[in-house]
Order: structure tokens, then sequence, then C-alpha cells
């Protein structure tokens, strides 16, 4: 691993650097960093934790100082996500000349966005949403732009934003330089690449690699009934900060609700909630006010944390890469974190689509949970296929199922063909009616 003054960086950054007292950069930074500098067009994919973050905002500082009318978009999926970024750029503009970012996000006054906007900020951070608002109502020139980054692609294509990134970009310099960060590559964000980005430098950095060795996981089954208990228990068992991933916000709401009433308190997050709230919740907690945060996926990405010990999937996500978002929220720049999943009988489909992205069908040897779930897995899987496999050799199924279509069916015809007929002979005894008249 190289050091940070081994990749171009200015004395002012790597000041900064120590203050914040940065050993060395992480292998995205080490790989990103130097290109960035060079003006090469970048595609790489990292799992969120990476240190992807500062990989693109300490490129932009730079570049900066040399061209201070340039303008750089950075473009990321959530509100949170975009917060954090903000937070990073502001902490490398306190030093040396007066530059200013902004931070255009939803949830907040687009009068007041309009106003800032008018001091010309060199660097604009936002969600796709809320950049078109701007670019619509012309409040926001993007003509000078010299550099676009694309933070978590895939996530914003998860959620619809495809149409309005292409948007965006229309407005910008064609020969604007580009970086494209993704925690996963799915065909969709190559043709995006392909289209936007001019003969990229291509960086991969392993998920399992990364999580193998600061993560620890475990895998407890249960049933659905049980999951309260079961993460009363785990809360019981557990000192530092926990975040609790849930599928939806009622169901995060339900889990706080449960947890009060065993005297164990907790907060909520979830994208029902005004953005208000949500930076309060968030800032308290990352302020230590407590210690539970039960979340959906709105927090799984841009939510940085340093001090998350525990993370605990009470609800499985639905996609397997949503699984990598969700847990890179521990363990952060280099420290240790445990990951535990819940796992009832009817996650085994998505939990293996998980495992086959991980690489990594063994878990943790030490893991308590390991034997168990390898016992209770089988369990479900034995009981399920044998099942099937009766019905299918008796023949019972094929037939009863044949019988019910090819029955089904011809009481269609029956009825299709009687109304018809019925329908041609009200034709013919109104046709024969106006003839006598």
């Amino acid at each position: 691993m190289q050091n940070f003054d081994q990749l171009g960086l200015s004395e002012e950054s790597l000041k900064i650097l120590k203050g914040l007292k940065f050993d060395g950069p992480t292998p995205i930074q080490e790989k990103v960093i130097p290109l960035a500098l060079s003006g090469a067009d970048i595609l790489g994919t990292a799992q969120t934790g990476s240190g992807k973050t500062i990989s693109y905002v300490l490129p932009i500082v730079e570049k900066l100082k040399t061209n201070v009318n340039s303008r750089f978009l950075i473009l990321t999926p959530t509100r949170e996500l975009s917060e954090q970024v903000f937070n990073v750029v502001k902490i490398f503009l306190e030093h040396g000349k007066p530059f200013k970012a902004i931070n255009l996000i939803g949830g907040k006054g687009i009068y007041s966005q309009i106003n800032q906007l008018k001091s010309n900020p060199q660097i604009i951070i936002g969600t796709p949403g809320r950049i078109n608002d701007h670019l619509e109502r012309r409040s926001l020139n993007l003509k000078n732009c010299s550099l676009v980054v694309l933070d978590e692609m895939d996530r914003m294509l998860d959620m619809g934003f495809g149409y309005q990134v292409d948007m965006i970009l229309k407005f910008t310099d064609k020969k604007r330089q580009m970086i494209l960060l993704s925690a996963t590559l799915p065909p969709q964000i190559q043709k995006i690449s392909t289209k936007y980005l001019n003969n990229p430098s291509r960086i991969s950095i392993k998920n399992n690699e990364v999580l193998e060795t600061n993560i620890k996981q475990r895998v407890i089954n249960t049933i659905p009934n049980e999951k309260i208990n079961v993460l009363i228990e785990q809360i019981q068992e557990r000192e530092g900060s926990i975040l609790i991933f849930v599928k939806t916000k009622i169901g995060a709401d339900k889990v706080v609700k449960k947890l009060k009433a065993s005297s164990i308190k907790s907060n909520a997050l979830h994208g029902g909630m005004r953005q208000n709230k949500r930076s309060k919740i968030m800032q308290n907690f990352r302020d230590e006010r407590f210690r539970i945060l039960v979340a959906t996926d709105i927090a799984s990405r841009g939510l940085d944390v340093p001090h998350i010990e525990h993370i605990i999937n009470y609800d499985m996500p639905q996609a397997s890469e949503d699984f990598i978002h969700r847990i890179g929220r521990t363990a952060r720049a280099g420290s240790v974190g445990e990951a535990v999943s819940f796992l009832t009988p009817k996650d085994s489909r998505i939990w293996k689509s998980i495992e086959r992205l991980l690489n990594n069908k063994n878990q943790d040897k030490n893991n308590k949970g390991s034997d168990f779930k390898k016992k209770k897995s089988s369990g479900f899987k034995k009981k399920k296929s044998s099942g099937f496999k009766k019905k299918k050799d008796s023949g019972t199924t094929k037939k009863k199922d044949s019988d019910h279509t090819k029955k089904k069916g011809s009481d269609f015809k029956k009825k299709k063909d009687s109304s018809f007929t019925k329908k041609k002979r009200i034709r013919i005894r109104k046709k024969v009616k106006r003839q006598d008249s």
C-alpha cells in the first residue's frame, strides 16, 4: 500500500488527511486518485465503506485549485449519501481559497437553494430529482462542468433515476471527465459506461475480500412469529451501536414499538419521514445519543457512522446486492464489525442468491449460528423437494391440473359460445322487427 504523499496530492490536502488520522489510502483510493488527477474516465466497482467518497473528493479539490472557473457535479441516489458527501467536501474546503459547495436535495427549500446558487458554488452535490428541478428552472448551469461523478449508480438505477441522470448529462459538456462508481456492475451500467465514458480505466475491489476480513457474519434461523423475541435476545447480548434493517417503514415503526414495550430505546429511520426529522435522527445517532436504529434500505446507502458495531438483518433484503450495502455500514475504514441475519424458511432463495454473490458459501467456522443454519436449511430443502417429487412421480398433480385446465377451458368455451349465440339471436330479432315495421 502506498502513502497519500505518493498519490500526487498537495501539501494542504496531506495536512488535512493527517489531521483526520488517516494512516494511508484504501485500495479504491490508491487506484482512483492518481487516475482522476490525470483526467481519465473511471468505471469503478467497490462496496460501501471502502473509502470511495474521498477517492473522488480529493481529486476534485485538487483540480479546483488550478481551475477556479470550473464546476464539478456529484450525483448520489439518496439524500443521506448526498449529505455525507457534502460534509466530506466541506472538510477539505475549510482551508485555502474560499471555494464553495452546495447540496441540492429534496426536502429542503428550493428557493433557498436558488439564492445560494446565485453565489456560483464550484462543487454541486445532489440527488437527480432536485438537480433536474433546478435545470428546468434554469437556476443551475452545468455548461462549464469539467467533471461528473455518478456515485452508487446501481442504486440510482434501482430507484428509477436512469432517465433523470440521462437528462442531466445532456446539460453538461461532452468533453467532461466522468467517474462512475457502483457496488455491482449489471448490464445496464455497462451500457451507460459505453454511452458516456471515454475509454474508461476499469477498477474493481472485490466484495468478498473486504467482507471476509473485517465483518464476522452470523446466521440465525427462526420463524416470523419468533423474530422479535430473537431480536431482543440479540440486543441484550451486545454492547455498542446497532443498526437493524427491516423491509418496510410500517415494519420499522412496529419493531421500535415492540422494543419500547421491552424497555429498549430505539428510533426508526425511513422514507415516510420529513427530511428534517430524518436528519435530526441521523445526527443524534452519530452523536451516540441512542444506540439502536431501526431502518429501511434508505439508510443502507450514504449512512456513514464509524461507531456502528453490529448490523442485524431483521428482514432479508429483496435484492442480494442490497445485502452488501447493508452490512457495509459496519467495519468502516478498516475497523471490525459483525452482521447477523435472521432467516425464515421463505428466505432460502434470497440467501442462496446472496451466497452466490459473495462467492462465500461457507460462513465463519467459529460462527455459532453456522451449524444451526446448515441443519435447519437442509431440513427445509429436504421437506420441500421430497414433497414436490412425490406429487410429480404419482402423476396425480399432473393429471389433476390437466383435467382442471381442460374443464376450465371447456366451460369458458361453452360460456363464450353461449353468449355469442344469444347476441346473434338478439341482432336477428331486431333486424326482423325493423323489416316488419
